[in-house]
């Protein structure tokens, strides 16, 4: 039978690595589980068809789909906070707003080898044969319901994890592994919410149709990242200048104001102002070529440029000035993207409204 490692020795490892935070739990479902299933049947996962697939449904009800003989998961949190850019360049009708998470290096890439390499530490301190899976962002688990059992924070009104003394700005990753430990670390709050909803009634769009709910098709996130085909005309003024995310309900929690703190990962900060607010003739004018050379080593890379020019289309449209029409008239007539022809010309009518 397989010793239990040291809980204690693995936090250290961890922090060692350059986390933020970490939690140890036993391996079992998402005590949430229940809400989710709920909110999948009410179709608020919208066209992310995967999230509601019977083979991820499954994972996410019994972690042994994922890993036979998973006994323990280990959760962890790395700040991605950076220095703040002025209200008046991320507000700028000329640029389009990029969400702060895909500032610098993509999160994906600096950290699933750090979860391998304290997967690997595992196995070596364990002097045993066991098994692991690393996941950072991408396995068919509830990994904020879990950072929350494992101690890292609770839920905000606005579904996301919030660390009462750092904020939500935090990625979060897991190891699930077949070793058992000494110790266990205990939930978190559930909520420490109270009677704010600055979260609920920032949100452009309503997403949340009640505290603790998000309605996905209706979030900026969902509708400039996820979505592959057309944004709903009726929403489409509702985003702004927001091409690639949203931060809105993070930049108004309270405990994200107060707490949250520059992070000491540089790799995450912008290179320059660009990163965070690109000019919008710049993204109008990119061809797939362009868009590689730009966006390669960016979580902006997996929307493609069709999708990116799409949202740009978008906020020219909002921006109110007719500078763009030229650069929206050549994409409505002469882009290779239907998806893009038909965005340009409602920015352009919007323009010209």
């Amino acid at each position: 039978m397989t010793a239990p490692l040291s809980a204690a020795q693995t936090r250290q490892q961890a922090a060692a690595l350059g986390f933020t935070e970490v939690g140890i739990i036993p391996a079992a479902p998402s005590p949430r589980l229940d809400a989710y299933l709920r909110w999948i049947e009410a179709g608020m996962h919208g066209a992310m068809g995967y999230l509601a697939r019977p083979d991820r449904l499954a994972r996410r009800r019994d972690l042994n789909v994922i890993l036979p003989g998973v006994r323990s998961l280990i959760v962890v949190a790395l700040n991605y906070a950076t220095g703040a850019i002025p209200s008046s360049v991320l507000s700028d009708p000329r640029r389009g707003r990029i969400s702060n998470y895909a500032w610098g290096a993509d999160y994906h890439a600096l950290m699933t080898p750090r979860l391998e390499t304290l997967a690997a530490w595992l196995r070596e301190q364990s002097g045993q044969e066991i098994a692991s899976r690393v996941y950072v962002d991408t396995g068919a688990i509830l990994e904020r319901d879990h950072a929350q059992w494992a101690g890292l924070g609770f839920i905000g009104k606005n579904t996301l994890l919030i660390h009462p003394r750092r904020g939500s700005y935090l990625f979060l990753g897991e190891v699930l592994t077949t070793l058992p430990f000494d110790a266990y670390d205990a939930p978190g709050r559930e909520t420490l919410c109270g009677t704010c909803a600055r979260c609920l009634s920032a949100c452009p769009t309503g997403a949340f149709p009640r505290p603790y709910v998000l309605d996905a098709r209706r979030c900026i996130s969902y509708l400039t990242i996820e979505l592959k085909g057309a944004i709903p005309e009726e929403l489409r003024p509702l985003l702004g200048n927001w091409v690639y995310g949203c931060d809105i309900c993070q930049e108004v929690c309270p405990f994200t104001r107060k707490f949250s703190a520059p992070t000491g990962e540089r790799a995450f900060w912008p290179l320059t102002v660009q990163r965070a607010a690109p000019p919008l003739a710049g993204l109008l004018a990119l061809d797939a070529e362009g868009f590689r050379a730009r966006f390669r080593d960016s979580a902006i890379w997996r929307i493609g440029r069709e999708r990116l020019v799409r949202n740009a289309c978008v906020a020219a449209g909002n921006s109110g000035l007719a500078e763009f029409a030229p650069a929206l008239d050549h994409l409505a007539r002469q882009d290779e993207s239907g998806l893009v022809r038909e965005h340009a010309a409602w920015a352009l009518a919007r323009l010209w409204a």
